[in-house]
């Protein structure tokens, strides 16, 4: 099982572009991260964190397009979150 690959392919069978980006205002910096960012960033965590990130995707279809962009603002939302704290900290 290739999570990474079963989570792109579970967009591109529901028509969602990967390439899609969300913006992310910091202070007045705009940040802007697309789906395929964000899946290949939660990859790089342990298999059980990319299992759970799998799972919440494919719950996040059930609800919709607003679901799916929901669920990717907030996995986004913590990435950048989590970089700032490291830039902060270091």
């Amino acid at each position: 099982m290739n999570i990474k690959s079963d989570c792109k392919r579970v967009l591109l069978e529901n028509s969602i572009n990967i390439d899609s980006t969300i913006d992310f205002d910091v202070n007045g910096e705009v940040h802007s991260l697309s789906f395929e960012q964000i899946i290949d960033s939660y990859m790089q965590a342990s298999t059980e964190s990319q299992l759970v990130f799998y799972s919440a995707l494919e719950k996040s279809l059930l609800a919709g397009e607003i679901g799916i962009e929901g669920f990717f603002e907030g996995m986004g939302k913590l990435l950048l979150m989590t970089h700032l704290s490291e830039k902060f900290e270091g």
